[in-house]
């Protein structure tokens, strides 16, 4: 996977305490970006655009 990019949640004071995502037409790839070539997990497109979907119905207060 290349075209590795943050949240857009992450702003500039958070330095490289984030996730990074990059995406090919069939699986999402994530990865911490404090040790991105450690693990990367990588899903399905449709089973991490369900994640997210179910991320927005219940927002973080």
């Amino acid at each position: 996977m290349g075209n590795w990019r943050k949240s857009s949640y992450s702003g500039p004071d958070d330095g490289n305490n984030c996730v990074e995502i990059a995406n090919s037409p069939t699986h999402i790839a994530v990865r911490d970006s404090k040790t991105p070539a450690r693990a990367t997990l990588t899903f399905p497109t449709p089973t991490f655009t369900t994640f997210i979907e179910a991320l927005k119905q219940h927002p973080h207060p």
